[in-house]
């Protein structure tokens, strides 16, 4: 049934009310007929064309212009890239798989073989390429080609400084109050007045009473005996600062202030704790007492005033010290680096000082010359590989290490060396296997033959290792979370983040990447890892202000 309405122009809200029955509100009903007012001619819709929706070849075509290409067509051609790598990659891996499944049928496997093997697989490559955990560890020296906040370091410097001095004046004195008192009360004429008046006779009818049966009062204490120290003669000492030589990351990191005392040759050595914020805590680690050398060239030889510069190791037998911690113990011999010294005192001392040259200076001179002549050598095939290797070389030391005491033979090291393609001639590693075997046991500790044939970084660097991991092990524990590592590390100052090349979490990601590649433990990295970790970085960096910006710059130290 058609209806004609006259004289009404119909429209979409006019049909709906009508419909509806209902009538609008008169704000709404106003502000439909302004709009209408407005806008007096409707948009009329299009009929819709089912047939156009059709998809052909042609309009594909024209859609996307041909110098030109979409981004599902450019990660088509990726993924074809990538495809076409992985095959020759496989291929490659099946000829090299297939030439060792050979060589292994002609001789048979021993058990220090079968733990290289899995290590054999990653560095039979290094004489060619970098690995890709090779490229992504050199991306860590991206820091030093941006310098720290200039402002900031220097103001973080200045306060270190501060702190620094604070904690020496604290320690120093704290000897001083220990040495002066026990001087005076341990001292054996304290009792000479009184055995003089034990013998005096007493008379029957005296009302004193013996002197067995008295307490001895601070006015019959002699003060000024012939032994006794003075103030001035432990003014005349020269102080230093020193770290445990150890892969343990809580005597690694402690904190030891030491003094040698030129009156009479001894020395010790205080630690300087900090427990919660505001309590801190001076306690001997050394008694004072005259040490002599433990090993090296100077075996047995009394420690002298030329025995201390930063650098030097000092070696004590654990056994003679039984206040130190139960890890400490674990070893026989307990190994000090001085890290800093009072240089300005220690000239002033060493001219009134008079010592006799002898042999050893000459002997201990000849050995370094040895040692720096293959860590030259090593140092080129190092060559931007040394993170990976450094790494490898620690972990593959502790599974051949099986009684747990980090004293390898000969054999192990010779081994390790062709395992990981570091070339050494058999002169110069019988030479230096004699230097490090002094005691002929025919043992020697791996952490020391590691930094004898491939060195170490001077202590400056490594001060700011133990900042760094001091900062993410703030539980003292020895060992960080890969979760806190994660959260403390900061990319955002990396030049490739800046430039936009790359975002922050690939470079997080790749560091912990090449972190955790030999770790031990997958959750979790130690000190000693660490270490070696920023060992290995430190050999493609030549200044140290570049090598402290690359920790300084993401841990914010």
């Amino acid at each position: 049934m058609d209806l004609e309405v006259k004289g009404i122009a119909t429209s979409p809200r006019n049909q709906i009310q009508s419909f509806s029955g209902k009538k609008k509100p008169l704000q709404e009903e106003w502000t439909s007929k302004s709009w209408t007012m407005q806008n007096p001619c409707l948009p009329v819709v299009p009929q819709l064309d089912l047939g156009s929706l059709v998809d052909s070849d042609d309009e594909k075509e024209d859609i996307i212009p041909e110098n030109s290409l979409s981004s599902a067509g450019k990660y088509k051609l990726k993924y074809e890239q990538y495809k076409t790598e992985m095959k020759e990659g496989y291929k490659w891996y099946s000829q090299r798989k297939a030439e060792k499944t050979k060589s292994n049928i002609t001789h048979e496997q021993s058990p220090r073989n079968k733990i290289g093997d899995k290590y054999v697989q990653k560095e039979e490559e290094i004489t060619d390429d970098l690995t890709s955990l090779d490229r992504k560890a050199l991306l860590q020296q991206g820091y030093a080609d941006n310098p720290y906040n200039a402002l900031q370091n220097t103001r973080k410097s200045d306060s270190e400084i501060v702190v620094a001095e604070k904690k020496k004046q604290t320690v120093a004195e704290q000897v001083m109050i220990d040495q002066l008192s026990r001087a005076v009360i341990s001292d054996p004429e304290q009792n000479v007045t009184t055995e003089k008046q034990a013998s005096a006779p007493i008379l029957p009818e005296s009302n004193i009473a013996p002197l067995r049966v008295r307490k001895r009062t601070l006015h019959e204490t002699k003060i000024r005996t012939q032994s006794a120290l003075t103030e001035n003669m432990l003014s005349h000492k020269v102080q230093f600062d020193s770290r445990i030589i150890s892969r343990n990351g809580r005597d690694a990191c402690r904190e030891l202030i030491g003094f040698f005392f030129t009156h009479d040759q001894s020395l010790t050595i205080y630690e300087y704790r900090k427990f919660g914020k505001n309590r801190t805590n001076v306690l001997p680690f050394i008694q004072k007492n005259i040490y002599s050398h433990q090993r090296g060239r100077r075996k047995g030889k009394q420690y002298q005033l030329g025995d201390f510069y930063i650098g030097a190791n000092l070696t004590f037998l654990s056994s003679d010290h039984p206040r130190l911690p139960e890890s400490i113990k674990e070893n026989t011999l307990l190994i000090l680096r001085i890290t800093n010294i009072d240089q300005i005192v220690l000239d002033s001392l060493r001219t009134d000082s008079v010592e006799h040259e002898d042999d050893i200076n000459s002997q201990e001179a000849n050995d370094r010359l040895a040692f720096k002549a293959i860590q030259d050598k090593l140092k080129k095939q190092l060559h931007k590989r040394g993170v990976r290797i450094l790494t490898g070389l620690a972990k593959y030391f502790q599974q051949i290490d099986k009684e747990g005491n980090g004293l390898l033979d000969k054999a192990d090291f010779e081994h390790a060396l062709k395992l990981f393609h570091l070339e050494v001639s058999e002169k110069d590693f019988e030479s230096s296997w004699l230097i490090l075997n002094d005691n002929g046991n025919g043992k020697v500790d791996y952490g020391e033959f590691k930094r004898a044939i491939i060195g170490e970084m001077n202590e400056y660097r490594k001060s700011f290792v133990r900042k760094a991991f001091m900062k993410l092990d703030f539980n003292k524990t020895g060992s960080v979370p890969i979760i806190d590592i994660r959260k403390c590390y900061c990319a955002k100052k990396h030049p490739q983040v800046i430039s936009g090349h790359t975002t922050e979490e690939e470079i997080k990601l790749s560091f912990l990447e090449t972190l955790k590649g030999d770790c031990s433990k997958s959750d979790g990295v130690s000190y000693g890892e660490f270490e070696d970790y920023y060992e290995g970085l430190s050999i493609e960096i030549v200044d140290d202000e570049d090598f402290v910006n690359i920790l300084r710059t993401p841990w914010g130290i």
